[in-house]
């Protein structure tokens, strides 16, 4: 088709531009000297591939990359002669020639199922285009091998060694397993790649229909992005709508303070202008004690469900009188309806001129109305956010409510990082200048999987965040153990602390709340001790040993009295700052 019908694959090339393709590739994935010679135009290796190029080069423009295809020759290197490997070496060198000749930016070798191929291909590529990068990616089968049995981690090292410039994971089963397999090829540090099928592929009406949806793309992209994806793309069955859909993520998760110039050295394209963040000490009276290492204490205030916020704002106010250096507004904690804690937030200010910390969660907003959320959040003076996944509603008041999560805690940080650097989701300049956002994030230190959670924290950092706020704690050697693995970092913490008012609260929140661990021995300390006043001053004094005990090890304490009994707080923090 590149000779016989170039309009039509000049349409469908113009088709992937417009719907946001950063690099197209080029018809040539089959077009060697083997697979051709099956329809017996073995000879026209160099004209498909030049043809190819050059089509791509023209859709693509100046600001569009074009990636030379190189498929399998469909040989098995353990069976094939000496020959055969040497003619196929032949003519993957004559197609990276060709292919460069043509305009491509870089060559992909793709959907190689044999280690021993793509080692030929590389060594061949390189020596018909020296100068010119290549990405090797290969296809997976269902059991997370390629054909003689290496997992990711082996065939990372391997195309790593054999001096790939990129690498990857493409076709297979569908954007769940290539997300795996993605991940464990995380250990090598080069460019990833990951471009599955849409799915597997179905019969519908006669018709070879592949079934993952552009929005399950644009998830998948989403998480793809998260893991440290550098290129996000499809495979077979997957369209220009997929691609819409998976530019949409990446121009929101995208980090525009890189720059990015074209391989072929002819043009740079420019980065959106990047302003530098407004120091950290001068975004807010909280964020400046943070910069200057002061202990500082947070006490968590909601209003009650319903239509009256007095108690809570009443609460705020005598929490600041009498020391305590901010409060904190959860976002429908719980997944429980109240009222939404940027309004509480602007009654704050409005009254008591409280700058709040405000906790912004993915669960109920979509992309735009997290922006919108922000934008309003700082139009209003907040300056301090608490940025979570959130809560799932099946555990709140309203199972039957659907849940959004158009990003996550790391694409939210991700975001609002950008907004303070003047960049919107879209890439775009923040009309109006930058936001000056202190961002903080949350920690499970009791989290079931540790080793997960904090590798989340480390994307959390890499994406924005600069403060971290614990879960609850009741053991001062799981918050050592965590702080000692979390010290490259260099990240303020402020610890979190919960105290207990019953034995019936403390089983609860052992037993019924993610990420929350109370030793048996605080259990059963509650267990031996007389309910009502007695078991609150116990619950107190848990609290106070456990935070007096680390509060050399921290920058501060996140205080969540219970029940809206904002006296407790008070109570665990006397004698604290002396």
């Amino acid at each position: 088709l590149n000779v016989t019908r170039p309009d039509v694959v000049a349409r469908i090339h113009e088709d992937y531009v417009t719907a946001g393709a950063n690099i197209i590739e080029t018809n040539t994935f089959g077009a060697n000297s083997f697979r051709l010679d099956r329809h017996g135009l073995g000879d026209q290796v160099r004209a498909f591939n030049l043809a190819g190029a050059r089509l791509a080069r023209k859709a693509a423009g100046e600001d569009v990359w074009v990636a030379g295809s190189m498929g399998p020759t469909g040989l098995v290197p353990g069976v094939a002669t000496q020959a055969e490997l040497d003619l196929a070496s032949a003519t993957f060198a004559e197609q990276a020639v060709a292919l460069v000749e043509g305009g491509a930016d870089v060559l992909v070798l793709e959907t190689f199922r044999h280690l021993e191929e793509i080692r030929i291909a590389i060594e061949a590529a390189r020596r018909g285009a020296p100068d010119t990068p290549i990405i090797a990616t290969m296809a997976f089968d269902p059991s997370e091998t390629v054909a003689d049995g290496s997992g990711p981690e082996h065939v990372a090292t391997t195309l790593r060694d054999w001096g790939a410039d990129g690498l990857g994971v493409n076709c297979g089963d569908g954007p769940q397993i290539a997300l795996a397999i993605a991940e464990r090829m995380r250990v090598v540090d080069l460019p990833l790649c990951v471009q599955p099928n849409a799915g597997l592929p179905r019969t519908v009406d006669g018709r070879l229909l592949y079934m993952a949806t552009p929005e399950y793309f644009d998830v998948f992209a989403r998480r793809t992005i998260q893991i440290g994806a550098t290129m996000v793309g499809g495979c077979c069955g997957t369209t220009p709508e997929h691609v819409r859909w998976m530019a949409k993520s990446g121009r929101m998760l995208g980090d525009p303070r890189t720059d990015v110039a074209r391989a072929r050295a002819v043009k740079i394209v420019e980065p959106v202008t990047v302003l530098e963040p407004t120091p950290l000490a001068e975004r807010s009276a909280f964020a400046a004690k943070i910069a200057a290492g002061q202990f500082v204490v947070s006490v968590e205030v909601n209003p009650a469900p319903g239509l009256d916020p007095s108690k809570a704002l009443a609460g705020a106010k005598m929490l600041l009188d009498s020391g305590v250096d901010i409060v904190n507004v959860a976002d429908a904690p719980r997944a429980m309806a109240r009222m939404s804690n940027i309004a509480f937030c602007s009654l704050l200010l409005e009254r008591y001129g409280i700058q709040p910390i405000l906790h912004v969660c993915g669960r109920d907003r979509n992309l735009l109305a997290q922006m919108a959320h922000l934008l309003g959040a700082h139009a209003i003076g907040i300056r301090n956010l608490v940025i979570i996944t959130g809560d799932p509603p099946k555990v709140g008041d309203y199972p039957e409510a659907t849940a959004v999560y158009d990003l996550d805690a790391i694409g939210l940080l991700q975001m609002a990082s950008n907004m303070n650097r003047g960049v919107d989701p879209a890439g775009k300049p923040l009309p109006g200048g930058k936001t000056s956002f202190l961002l903080a994030t949350g920690l499970e230190p009791g989290a079931a999987d540790l080793d997960k959670e904090l590798a989340r924290l480390e994307k959390k950092r890499e994406a924005g965040a600069e403060l971290i706020m614990t879960q609850p704690i009741f053991q001062t050697d799981l918050l050592e153990t965590v702080l000692r693995r979390i010290e490259h970092l260099e990240m303020p913490v402020l610890v979190g602390v919960l105290p207990l008012v019953s034995y019936k609260n403390a089983e609860f929140l052992h037993n019924e709340v993610p990420g929350m661990q109370i030793p048996e021995v605080i259990r059963e300390r509650m267990r031996k001790t007389p309910g009502g006043e007695a078991a609150r001053k116990e619950g107190v004094k848990i609290a106070r040993e456990m935070l007096f005990a680390v509060r050399e090890r921290v920058q501060g304490a996140y205080l969540m009295p219970p029940l809206g009994r904002y006296e407790l707080a008070l109570e665990v923090l006397d004698g604290l700052k002396r």
